[in-house]
């Protein structure tokens, strides 16, 4: 029986490799088909990207390639991460199809719509990081260069920034998932997150100033967006909260101890006492 019980673990164990494998596979595949569609376009891409930059460049700025291979490698690189982040659903799904055979119902029904908001919210992290945060740094960039300078950007390091900067702002905006995750796994409950409000404010602003450059206009608005996806994350912890979560534990009061009344206690019964035995009568003289 023992020996069957094993073979049965490992072929189990050998069936789950399989899977992952194939679910490896697929995703892997996926990201190549993607990269394959867009390398046609990796230029277009590029300049596309370079946009938020050269729009503020002054008429004597321009975007330079230091090393003759950049020219190749960084739309490249850009390629194969836009292909990257437009294969996030789909790994996604790989992976939810991977563990939701051990997952219960309820769990199932859970992890979905975490799944779904998870993927928008970073797809608008990077949006607000592009439309709003971009024009405002590189603007203060260019324009913050001393007189006689030329601003003059390697495109392989604009690349690794702007990148850097997307895959920030995007985990920055999974702040309502990860409120919602740490509430349904009672880790924290919705009163500690509200009553500690005044110090995540404080966090956002500083995280703001240490993302984004010294402007205060770009590091009120990254501290507000925080600010309020952490609203709306909370709200929505109030909202799928477990039950035992929500009822707080009253202690009862001991009840009060009533003394019996005098005529219940019961009396002590009297002591029998024994009779006493009388002496022998001494016997008679005459006998």
């Amino acid at each position: 029986m023992a020996a069957r019980a094993s073979e049965s673990a490992e072929a189990s164990f050998i069936e789950h490799l399989l899977e992952l494998r194939s679910r490896l596979l697929r995703s892997l595949v996926a990201v190549l088909v993607l990269f394959v569609a867009l390398f046609p376009f990796d230029n277009a891409l590029y300049r596309l990207l370079a946009r938020p930059l050269t729009s503020v460049l002054p008429k004597s700025g321009a975007m330079i390639a230091t090393n003759l291979p950049s020219t190749f490698i960084a739309p490249l690189k850009l390629t194969f991460a836009t292909a990257l982040a437009l294969a996030i659903p789909f790994i996604l799904y790989q992976m939810w199809a991977f563990v939701a055979p051990g997952l219960y119902q309820r769990e199932r029904r859970l992890v979905t719509p975490l799944l779904v908001s998870s993927t928008l919210l970073f797809y608008l992290g990077m949006a607000f990081a592009y439309f709003v945060i971009f024009p405002l740094t590189f603007g203060f960039f260019a324009h913050a260069a001393p007189a006689g300078v030329r601003v003059m950007t390697d495109i392989n390091h604009y690349l690794s920034f702007v990148l850097t900067l997307f895959f920030a702002f995007g985990l920055a905006f999974e702040v309502p998932v990860a409120l919602v995750l740490l509430v349904l796994m009672g880790v924290l409950r919705p009163e500690t997150l509200s009553a500690k409000r005044r110090y995540v404010i404080l966090g956002a602003f500083v995280i703001a100033a240490i993302i984004t450059p010294p402007d205060a206009f770009s590091q009120t608005t990254l501290a507000l967006a925080m600010w309020g996806l952490f609203e709306a994350g909370l709200l929505v912890a109030y909202r799928v909260r477990p039950r035992s979560s929500s009822v707080d534990l009253v202690e009862v009061p001991p009840a009060a101890t009533v003394a019996p009344p005098a005529d219940a206690t019961p009396k002590p019964r009297p002591r029998r006492r024994g009779r006493r035995r009388r002496p022998p009568k001494p016997p008679a003289a005459g006998d």
